[in-house]
């Protein structure tokens, strides 16, 4: 298996060019597979307050032997702790949960344009980040105009911006603006859950021609873009085939094969979807 390379953000730290999604598995599965990822070789690893499995992520770390330093640990403040101070507090409780001492990742997990407290809560996060208990910050699932809204007031950019991205919504527009930024794009549903993606034609040629499964073709095309995949896997074994995408390359015809397809959306709109 070739080695996982990482992007430097622009904070100046790094991050794994692919990571573990832990949704939706709750405490006890999410400690097994975060155990078992980290032995085969993830150093990074996704969880948020609205998963519910925070407590068993950071088990799984713990117990994993892995030293702390090593592993990139991301979690997500929930829509109804938005505020300032409201933010502080909830992410005292989520490093409680985790039982780690910092982050290394923190993110706003939806922005609630109707309930317009993303600026305050960004404000705190950069406090965090200041404090060295997130060592980054960003957001998820936020618009251009968001994002710039947070640089207008406040002066700073999110290290990452994790959004729903797969062959079925490429989201050029987005990552153009993300690349213009220095903002690293993290890819959530890399492998379009709930749809039949990876039963496409044209995505089994490109799988088949370099040896590899459909899912392998598909994350490669998210390292190929210069996007963070962080599929969703407790089976180790596929935990290990969904790292090991780093071995092999698509020609320009095949990345543009595996996303030849009218675009759709599988989750929310970041304008109008709420999650509290």
């Amino acid at each position: 298996m070739a080695e996982s390379p990482v992007h430097t953000l622009n904070d100046g730290r790094t991050l794994p060019a692919a990571g573990l999604g832990t949704y939706p598995l709750d405490d006890e599965a999410a400690e097994e597979a975060v155990r078992s990822a980290l032995a085969a070789g993830y150093r990074l690893v996704d969880t948020a307050v609205n998963y519910g499995n925070e407590r068993g992520v950071g088990r799984g770390v713990a117990a994993s032997g892995v030293p702390r330093e090593e592993v990139a640990v991301t979690t997500k403040l929930p829509g109804r702790d938005h505020g300032y101070e409201e933010t502080l507090r909830s992410f005292r409780e989520s490093l409680d949960r985790l039982g780690l001492e910092w982050v290394d990742l923190y993110l706003i997990h939806w922005p609630l344009p109707r309930v317009d407290r993303f600026v305050e809560s960004w404000r705190a996060m950069i406090r965090l980040r200041e404090e060295g208990l997130a060592r980054s910050i960003g957001v998820s699932n936020f618009t251009p105009e968001q994002i710039a809204r947070l640089e207008r007031e406040t002066g700073v950019l999110p290290a990452v911006n994790q959004v729903e991205l797969h062959p079925l919504l490429p989201q050029e527009e987005l990552r153009a603006f993300h690349a213009k930024h220095g903002i690293v794009t993290e890819s959530w549903s890399p492998l379009g859950r709930g749809s039949e993606l990876l039963k496409d034609a044209a995505i089994g040629r490109v799988a088949r021609a370099h040896g590899v499964t459909p899912a392998q073709a598909v994350l490669r095309w998210h390292v190929q873009l210069g996007a963070v995949p962080v599929p969703k896997s407790a089976n180790p074994a596929r935990q290990r085939e969904n790292l090991d995408v780093f071995g092999f390359a698509l020609t320009e015809a095949e990345l543009e094969a595996v996303a030849g397809r009218p675009p759709r959306r599988l989750g929310g709109d970041p304008d109008h979807h709420e999650e509290f």
